[in-house]
């Protein structure tokens, strides 16, 4: 009797026009994750953040879940030394990458699952998506950033609650609260996802990279030192082109405005 492939548990699938897809691949265990499939994950991150085919990240989960946490069968291998192996960190590496990440949330996104969410860009979730954060509840410490990213994007009030009680947020509630950005019906998830995508794909590709940076970076600043971040990199970025590149952009800019607008 033939031995059965090893099932790949990080699934990478890029298309021609620039869209990578990451698939959290362990449907049966509702995509919790194991030590070797945190490091995949991070490899793949850092790989695609490397390739300049490469325009946009997708990240989903196959199946009911997009990521139900880490496996707590194996939370001691998780957990233990590792908080602090930024190369592992597949949350550090999404921070880290200079394209657009787009979360594509099919059913539940539960704390580890939850904190990926959070390190995407932008965040498309099905009408059945949960987000739960659990570390209350089985007395894990936060380390990748829920404990911190959630009340600044709902509030601290709300993220006290959700956090301290471990209610779930609806996909309607994440919607209202600002922290979805697309609710769709559960089929169409990944659908919207790419159409987010390539609407990105579309625009200049070394602005779009420039300017994820700097909302990113200025997100973590007070405004008053965040306007001076984009003046400063306004400047350096304006400073540094040619006469040739003015020329390509305003040829370029009368190249888009004869065409139809996008749908998006």
């Amino acid at each position: 009797m033939k031995a059965a492939e090893p099932v790949e548990l990080i699934v990478v699938e890029r298309d021609p026009v620039g869209v990578a897809v990451v698939t959290i691949n362990r449907p049966k265990a509702l995509n919790s994750l194991t030590r070797p499939m945190i490091v995949s994950l991070a490899a793949a991150i850092r790989r695609l953040d490397a390739d300049p085919a490469v325009g946009v990240v997708v990240i989903t989960g196959r199946g009911r879940a997009f990521c139900s946490g880490v496996d707590l069968t194996a939370a001691e291998e998780v957990f233990k030394g590792d908080v602090k192996d930024m190369v592992a960190d597949p949350v550090i590496q999404m921070e880290r990458c200079r394209k657009p990440i787009i979360g594509a949330i099919n059913g539940y996104a539960v704390t580890a699952g939850f904190e990926i969410a959070l390190a995407c860009d932008i965040l498309i979730a099905g009408k059945d998506a949960k987000f739960v954060d659990t570390h209350t509840r089985f007395g894990i410490f936060p380390s990748w950033g829920l404990s911190q990213k959630l009340p600044r994007i709902i509030g601290i009030n709300r993220a006290r609650e959700v956090s301290l009680s471990g209610m779930a947020i609806t996909a309607e509630m994440a919607e209202k609260w600002g922290l979805v950005n697309h609710v769709v019906d559960n089929g169409e998830v990944l659908k919207k996802a790419k159409e987010v995508a390539q609407a990105i794909l579309r625009n200049n590709r070394d602005m779009v990279l420039r300017y994820k940076s700097v909302i990113n970076d200025g997100s973590k600043l007070d405004l008053g030192h965040a306007l001076a971040l984009e003046k400063e990199r306004a400047h350096s970025y304006y400073n540094g082109m040619t006469k040739e590149q003015f020329a390509d952009m305003q040829k370029f800019i009368s190249l888009r405005s004869s065409k139809p607008s996008s749908k998006l």
